[in-house]
């Protein structure tokens, strides 16, 4: 039995969003992974949208046909992940708990939201219709 294909949606304009991909280290026993920045993949974004998840409220993580939102996705993401080096290891400490992920994902997601103001990036639900 092969494993379902994995792929993480993020916003690639945003500094924290891309160095945390670019450490993110997965199990090769779970599957193939693909990281997609969603402002290159205009229709990843309204696939999303159209399941009611709002990227700007957070990343999508896509396994089989099973989507994971915001604090679920990264407390999903520290399950599989290989926990090799540092900021893997980091990362499965603090988000393998789900009531730690919701509790810290809303703070993550604001200094994300004012960074990205500060930057002057646009938001990524705007980019739907860019295809």
């Amino acid at each position: 039995m092969t494993s379902p294909a994995i792929t993480l949606v993020y916003d690639g304009d945003c500094p924290v969003c891309r160095n945390y991909t670019q450490h993110l280290s997965i199990k090769q026993a779970a599957g193939t992974f693909e990281l997609l920045n969603a402002r290159d993949n205009p229709p990843i974004v309204k696939e999303i949208n159209a399941l009611n998840l709002d990227m700007d409220e957070g990343f999508v993580l896509k396994i089989g046909d099973q989507f994971y939102h915001g604090a679920d996705a990264i407390h999903t993401l520290a399950l599989l992940s290989t926990q090799t080096g540092v900021f893997n290891r980091m990362n499965f400490l603090v988000f393998r708990s789900k009531t730690l992920s919701r509790i810290l994902y809303p703070i993550l997601k604001t200094g994300r939201a004012l960074l990205l103001a500060m930057l002057g990036n646009t938001k990524l639900n705007n980019l739907e219709n860019r295809e």
